[in-house]
């Protein structure tokens, strides 16, 4: 007897590793308890707040970038399911990173922090303003954000390629020779966001630059694809055409923003409409996301886990600030949720979520990225119920308002121009995103001659 309790004990521990994780997408409740179990999956990776270790950084192989990554899901988190359990990690990290003159470019990461990564910590500052985040008595979200904005509308490149952010900030930089989507969607949107937030039409001026830029040079086509980048030695002419969702999503969050903050502009509707459209149709060909340019062939990199994730967040923004979208995306959130957990059998929790969730390639392949995706995913579900993110004219706070394109920080040679303490240090685990998207190409392609890696 003792037997056979033992057997069917291993039987049902075996079904619920196998079943992964169940919940209602119709429950709030459901989706909550789901959320929670992933977040606390993912948080797992995550030990910079324990003594001896550095606030906001994590361990290896995550870069730095993925930390603000990291940060700005579980500000999201708190906004979907008001749990606050890891808002003083989060308080933590965003401060300590933010460098000495506010902007996230610490000493420890500068010499190697691409434009991609530094915009990734800011839209993360961007969310604590938006969502009214708790400041302290010395801390300003909108202030860190519009200083990094400050730093990369100075970076701005007209040298070659009639404009654009290089990837990289410094010349010693393997891709400082790439102007790439990603550093230019990025500052798109940061610069979108604070248009949306200060009311200060200098932001709106400089996301309709960096979007015109970004047709004219080729990276974004008639039909809103949105390819990778270019060589700055052949003055952009021949553009790498490589898809990333994350870089569809970030012009799909920016555009939102536009959309909203003119009150629905034909423009920007028919600009958010086209991304939109376009980037269910490429990553979700299924009905599932799915990582187009990597997951099929098992060649993601650590980084690109963590890229549809980051499009679920630029989904869910749009259905806030376009409500007349959710028809369209909140069913594609849903099923993609439910197949998504439905991986989470792994690690020593059994919930462990799997990169695949289309069934084309290994489902055992489990990680930070992996776990970040899924629950973007899953908190997607509760859109309906969280607060749309707030402006100065709405609740949010003013911090130290510029006006913005002010000066920059640092120069492209690496040298300090301000009074800020220079980097002297380099960290080889802060690689910007775009070295993934290098990787992969050489791979995928075997004609990427612009760089050796």
């Amino acid at each position: 007897m003792v037997q056979q309790k033992t057997l069917v004990a291993l039987a049902a521990f075996s079904f619920a590793q196998v079943q992964g994780i169940t919940f209602d997408t119709q429950s709030a409740d459901s989706v909550k308890s789901a959320a929670s179990t992933i977040a606390s999956g993912m948080i797992s990776y995550y030990n910079g707040n324990e003594t001896g270790n550095v606030p906001g950084l994590l361990p290896a192989p995550y870069y730095w970038w993925e930390g603000g990554a990291l940060f700005d899901t579980l500000l999201r988190y708190w906004q979907m399911t008001g749990d606050t359990q890891y808002n003083d990690l989060v308080s933590q990290a965003l401060v300590f990173q933010q460098g000495p003159n506010g902007d996230y470019m610490p000493p420890n990461q500068t010499k190697s922090e691409g434009n991609d990564d530094q915009a990734i910590w800011a839209l993360a500052a961007m969310s604590a303003a938006e969502l009214k985040f708790p400041e302290s008595a010395n801390t300003s979200w909108i202030s860190m954000a519009e200083a990094v904005f400050n730093d990369q509308a100075a970076r701005w490149d007209t040298s070659t390629c009639n404009g654009g952010l290089r990837w990289q900030i410094f010349t010693f930089n393997n891709g400082y020779n790439y102007k790439n989507s990603a550093s230019n969607g990025l500052f798109f949107q940061l610069a979108s966001r604070l248009a949306r937030y200060t009311g200060n039409t200098t932001y709106s001026d400089w996301a309709s630059k960096v979007y015109d830029w970004s047709r004219d040079i080729g990276f974004i086509d008639e039909k809103f694809n949105v390819f990778d980048g270019s060589d700055t030695t052949t003055n952009c002419t021949s553009v790498n055409h490589v898809q990333f969702s994350y870089c569809a999503g970030t012009f799909i969050s920016g555009a939102a923003y536009l959309y909203n903050a003119t009150s629905g502009s034909s423009q920007w509707k028919t600009t958010l409409d086209g991304f939109v459209n376009q980037t269910l149709a490429i990553f979700f060909s299924t009905g599932i996301a799915d990582e187009e340019a990597c997951e099929s062939h098992e060649t993601c990199t650590v980084d690109m886990k963590a890229f549809k994730g980051i499009l679920a967040q630029d989904l869910t923004t749009a259905i806030q600030l376009a409500p007349y979208l959710e028809s369209l995306i909140m069913p594609i959130l849903q099923e993609t949720a439910k197949a998504a957990a439905d991986t989470c059998t792994g690690g020593v929790s059994g919930t462990e979520c799997a990169l695949s969730w289309t069934g084309s390639s290994d489902s055992s392949d489990f990680g930070l990225g992996q776990q970040l995706s899924a629950l973007s995913y899953v908190q997607a579900l509760l859109v309906s119920q969280a607060a749309t993110p707030v402006t100065m004219s709405t609740g949010g706070s003013n911090g130290t308002v510029t006006t913005g394109g002010g000066a920059s920080s640092t120069s492209t040679s690496g040298s300090s121009t301000t009074s800020g303490s220079a980097a002297t240090t380099t960290n080889s685990a802060a690689v910007a995103v775009g070295k993934a998207s290098i990787s992969l190409v050489a791979a995928l392609l075997g004609s990427v001659a612009w760089m050796t890696l």
